[in-house]
């Protein structure tokens, strides 16, 4: 019996660690970013979000049109790539027939965070973080889990997705 538990016991160690005594560990996984895009200046730090947001809802009641609230910054690169998308053929086409985007600014995350919780967006998921709101006011989706925080690794249909997905 001490035998077989000593072989078993053996077993298990060299299993877990291999023939060297080192632990086994899986190479880590690469990301590499889908797209290499250029910077752009999408997010105004001088201007009135209020004033922007409230100008788009007019805009959105004329043309009978969704507003999307897109709260980040031109530092990060996830906005950027998203921003990339929005304004890429399909995606900009169907953007600009369904919605008024309204970039909002929110510095390093310390800015205009009352707009975004006016508006339901959780910011502490990180940035891109999309409202779509409709032309009176009433939010029809808040971002809750920063499920576009990590853009730059997403490919372009999720973006044609959700603009899909958010039309009228």
């Amino acid at each position: 019996m001490r035998k077989a538990f000593a072989f078993a016991l053996s077993f298990v160690f060299l299993s877990a660690f291999g023939v060297s005594g080192h632990a086994q560990v899986a190479p880590p996984v690469k990301r590499t970013p889908v797209v290499a895009i250029p910077h752009n200046h999408i997010y105004d730090e001088k201007a009135d979000p209020k004033a922007l947001i409230a100008a788009a809802f007019q805009k959105a009641r004329a043309e009978h049109k969704r507003v999307i609230l897109d709260f980040g910054g031109d530092w990060c690169g996830d906005c950027q790539v998203l921003y990339y998308y929005f304004h890429k053929s399909p995606n900009v086409e169907v953007l600009n027939a369904n919605f008024v985007l309204v970039p909002v600014w929110v510095g390093h995350i310390d800015t205009n965070l009352d707009l975004a919780a006016k508006y339901g967006v959780p910011l502490k998921h990180g940035v891109p973080a999309l409202a779509v709101v409709d032309a009176r006011g009433k939010v029809l989706y808040a971002q809750s889990q920063g499920e576009f925080s990590d853009m730059r690794y997403m490919d372009e249909k999720y973006a044609t997705d959700f603009l899909n997905q958010w039309k009228p």
